[in-house]
């Protein structure tokens, strides 16, 4: 029998599916209008982070076969990993939306791991409700960074657009931060550990990459820490590990005159080529190629 594959939902099958819209490369795409999104009635798992702001009306949709309805002033924030499913509009619906790889996600926060963890809420709040000047304020965002976008004559643009994104993400994280604390209270047993989790992996995580270590820290067992990190986040503790010890990589290759030589000490790998072998098998290239620019 064979087995049947969800599509995966990205920026480049978006701009295949959609005729127009505003790009930059793989890596980000704009809508203006919530009926020009590719929006899936099969399943489809999102490879990128979808945002959207509904402005008038409501769209229902399902991630993870669980049915969210957002109506005026949602914010819809779907991270990598999830399926989504029986998307449907109101006939007055109108919003907003963007859709960012994961990598180009990645290097605009990779130097500020407190917005990526508070976007970790979206992963058991994919859809949540903000203040109407806040609201404004995103319009004003997608407004600005959908100018630059089209301005492809800019020597910058892919850069401009990725500071005006990280401005954005700001202010959405703000939301969520403000939301952390009204809902701590309510959090699933499997939610407060995975939060518990990301918090101490924020701070070990340039010397501690093993599970069952974070498990100990958390008196509770390797087996009951992924099984919970698995349910909340779509993905198991070693995942999470290597996406902040790699982001950390790559700011220190970027940002930083270290030799590879003292990263690897700096990170605690046993030497240069281990460290080598870890980011070519997560990045995809050497150390030294990507410094060099890719």
């Amino acid at each position: 029998m064979n087995e049947k594959k969800l599509t995966n939902a990205t920026v480049a099958l978006a701009k295949q599916e959609l005729e127009g819209g505003h790009y930059i490369d793989d890596d980000l795409i704009l809508f203006d209008r919530f009926e020009d999104v590719p929006l899936p009635m099969e399943p489809r798992r999102l490879n990128c982070l979808f945002v959207a702001l509904c402005l008038e009306g409501t769209a229902e949709y399902t991630v993870d076969t669980l049915e969210y309805q957002a109506g005026k002033n949602d914010v819809i924030l779907i991270n990598a990993g999830h399926v989504t499913n029986n998307y449907s509009l109101s006939s007055d619906c109108r919003g907003i939306a963007m859709m960012c790889s994961n990598s180009f996600f990645q290097e605009i926060v990779m130097e500020i791991h407190e917005i990526s963890s508070l976007f970790l809420f979206a992963q058991s709040h994919p859809v949540f409700h903000i203040k109407e000047e806040t609201a404004q304020t995103f319009v004003e965002y997608f407004n600005l960074i959908q100018q630059k976008v089209k301005d492809d004559s800019h020597r910058f643009r892919k850069e401009l657009v990725s500071v005006l994104l990280k401005g954005m993400l700001y202010d959405i994280g703000n939301e969520i931060y403000q939301l952390q604390l009204n809902t701590t209270n309510k959090q699933t047993r499997a939610e407060k550990i995975f939060y518990d989790f990301i918090l101490l992996l924020q701070d070990h995580f340039r010397h501690e990459r093993r599970v069952n270590w974070y498990a100990r820290q958390l008196a509770i067992t390797p087996k009951y820490l992924s099984e919970s990190v698995k349910q909340v986040s779509m993905r198991p503790p070693n995942d999470w590990i290597d996406r902040y010890v790699v982001m950390e990589m790559r700011v220190l290759l970027k940002n930083s005159t270290l030799s590879i030589k003292e990263i690897a000490q700096e990170l605690h790998f046993p030497n240069q080529s281990f460290l080598g072998k870890y980011f070519k098998e997560h990045v995809g290239m050497s150390p030294l190629k990507y410094r060099k620019g890719g």
